[in-house]
């Protein structure tokens, strides 16, 4: 498969822009705002549907000092002939091709090297920049690290004060903020052209060593700004009832990239956000990682069962298993959902230590129960294979749960959605690498429970491949990315990359597959999470200790 590189796409009918209903009022532009582009690497129906591009947008849209277009893949604003800053909210790995298409279109220079006081700043955001930016930082000027709320802003009124600087002047300054990180200005060396990284250091006294990840404190979270027919979920208004999990599954980026967990203010901002969004639309998304985790999660779900909202299709995000009451499966049924999602991971109780997930297989079956009486049809089951530490009976063991939930409760349609495990940066298992066998046993799994019945949809291991290289990659792989993106969106796109530049960088092996050295410099090592390095060790031998190995080879080598 190859790319076609194509043109800037052109404005869609103004149907598409004016079929939107704002819950902000836009600021006028003052004479001398900032020409800034907004992009979301991605078509329009999947970009409007991001709560975090909709925030950012709004919240440049509402000053007065910036003039903001938005860019999508398929369409766009007006843009400005001179932009001076264009922006990228990214949520997804591969996204990154149509990053470099969307620079390319615009003319704009895909290296940050090949830059200069003519060209705009690119700086980009969202959770796969925050995670690790690594892999893509020799395309961005500026990269924005955690939440936004206090950060963009922080970001323009810096700008604001070397506006008609040199460039280079600009980035030192912007990198005097906290949360900004400059890649330009810091040199990686390594060990040797294909082994690990000896040093990430500041190329300038006065640029940090480390880059602090910015965490927004408030209990005012995030809601929609825009509502449209247009969207892939089509109409829905969007609240975030929670920010992180308190939970903490060693895999889990969402919960530790975004610690602490915070909720949002009841009666502060969760009722009159929900009231606003439904002056305009029927259909409620409730958005957290743990959303029923809320300590007041029951009166929120007493608040949307009153009659006046008998007309609301409520849609809620996973939750814990041990939330799932009759009550919440009552309150679903009647706003016209039909099915609820619970992250599961395994049925073995051995691996479920080792992830430090709190639960038993009577909840998990007590949940499917309290679903079923509630009145839903369906329960979708999370789970994952490949889980550091563990062993062919493990998956037996999830085969066994799985079959005593549609034992309990027939009738009820269950599907299990199977995922490989995959190192996030950030967490304990970031050192560990993605197990060889976990295609296998995405088959064995398959082959269990299709006769039983189960509807088992498996992610793609090839992607889950390719997710692993991105998430642990370092900026060797701008090359490859560059030219991958010729080359299509394949396992063996990728493969083919490395065969080119065999020798110049490391293997796919050494980025998937290794386990790393907990002493190594990693390629994140100058960009501080939530969490410190000594913090995520010691929940690593948390977790390694429920291990059946002996120790020695437990170890990341």
């Amino acid at each position: 498969m190859s790319r076609v590189l194509l043109p800037l796409p052109i404005p869609m009918p103004s149907s598409v822009f004016a079929s939107e209903r704002l819950l902000f009022t836009p600021a006028t532009p003052i004479n001398n705002a900032i020409p800034l582009i907004f992009a979301f690497p991605n078509e329009y129906s999947v970009g409007i549907t991001s709560l975090g591009y909709q925030v950012v947008w709004a919240t440049l849209a509402m000053r007065e000092d910036v003039q903001v277009s938005r860019l999508f893949t398929d369409t766009h604003e007006q843009l400005p002939r001179k932009p001076e800053i264009v922006g990228f909210s990214i949520s997804w790995e591969l996204d990154y091709v149509n990053i470099l298409n969307l620079l390319e279109s615009l003319e704009i220079p895909m290296r940050a090297t090949e830059r200069d006081d003519r060209h705009p700043i690119i700086f980009g955001g969202g959770p796969v920049l925050t995670a690790n930016p690594e892999p893509f930082a020799d395309f961005f000027d500026v990269v924005l690290l955690g939440d936004g709320e206090d950060l963009l802003g922080n970001f323009i009124a810096a700008y604001q004060e070397v506006r008609n600087a040199s460039r280079q002047t600009q980035l030192k300054a912007l990198a005097q903020i906290p949360g900004i990180y400059i890649p330009s200005l810091y040199e990686v060396t390594y060990q040797t052209v294909d082994g690990p990284i000896k040093s990430i250091k500041p190329i300038f006294p006065e640029v940090t060593a480390v880059v602090q990840k910015q965490t927004y404190r408030g209990n005012t979270l995030s809601a929609s700004t825009v509502v449209t027919e247009k969207a892939a979920w089509e109409n829905i208004y969007m609240v975030e009832v929670v920010r992180s999990c308190p939970e903490m599954c060693r895999f889990c980026l969402a919960s530790y990239l975004t610690l602490p967990f915070r909720t949002a203010s009841l009666e502060g901002s969760l009722i009159p956000a929900i009231e606003r969004g439904l002056q305009v639309t029927n259909r409620l998304g409730l958005l957290g990682a743990s959303v029923t985790q809320h300590p007041e999660f029951e009166t929120l779900l007493d608040y949307i069962s009153q009659p006046k909202y008998d007309d609301v299709r409520l849609s809620i995000a996973s939750v814990r298993t041990n939330t799932v009451t009759v009550q919440l499966a009552k309150t679903l049924a009647q706003r016209d959902t039909r099915s609820l999602t619970i992250a599961v991971e395994s049925g073995s109780e051995k691996v479920r230590q080792i992830i430090n997930k709190k639960l038993n297989n009577d909840e998990i079956i007590q949940a499917a129960i309290n679903a079923k009486a509630g009145g839903l049809t369906a329960l979708k089951l999370y789970g994952m294979v490949g889980i550091p530490g563990e062993e062919p009976e493990d998956l037996e063991q999830t085969v066994a749960m799985i079959r005593s939930i549609k034992k309990a409760t027939p009738g009820l349609r269950l599907t299990l959605g199977c995922s490989t495990f995959v190192p996030k940066a950030h967490t304990p298992f970031q050192w560990l690498g993605v197990n060889r066998q976990a295609e296998k046993r995405l088959q064995l799994l398959r082959k269990q429970l299709k006769p039983q019945g189960i509807d088992f949809r498996p992610e793609s291991y090839n992607w889950s491949i390719i997710q692993a290289l991105l998430s642990r990659g370092d900026r060797r792989l701008a090359q490859l990315l560059e030219i991958t993106r010729n080359f299509g969106d394949s396992l063996g796109s990728y493969k083919r990359a490395f065969k080119q530049l065999k020798g110049q960088i490391p293997d796919l092996d050494f980025y998937v597959h290794a386990d790393w050295s907990t002493e190594q410099v990693l390629p994140w090592s100058h960009l501080q999470g939530p969490l410190p390095q000594s913090t995520l060790l010691k929940h690593l031998a948390d977790a390694t200790s429920h291990f059946d190995s002996s120790p020695k080879e437990l170890q990341p080598v």
